[in-house]
């Protein structure tokens, strides 16, 4: 199944959140904390986006920083995506 963003939406995958701590505690399912770093799937086309032109920066392949709890989660074929505006990612990890 292939998924294609409508406007400034991009589509990414979380990476794993941590199962250790820098010391060597593993960490309890509850006690994760929630990745900020994503791969970008998909991106939208961009365009007029309430009354605004919308120039998408992003690109797939990207590494990104998004807010922390934005976006929509999905589950595509058993994998869990999040599907963000362009608005909500801060930065591309170079």
């Amino acid at each position: 199944m292939t998924v294609k963003p409508l406007l400034d939406r991009v589509l990414i995958k979380m990476e794993e959140a941590e199962e250790t701590t820098k010391s060597g505690i593993i960490l309890a399912g509850s006690a994760k904390e929630k990745p900020q770093i994503a791969d970008v799937v998909e991106v939208g086309p961009g365009g007029l986006v309430d009354g605004k032109e919308v120039t998408m920066y992003v690109k797939k392949g990207d590494r990104v920083i998004t807010s922390k709890y934005s976006g929509t989660e999905v589950k595509l074929d058993g994998v869990d995506y999040t599907l963000v505006r362009q608005s909500d990612i801060l930065a591309v990890v170079e």
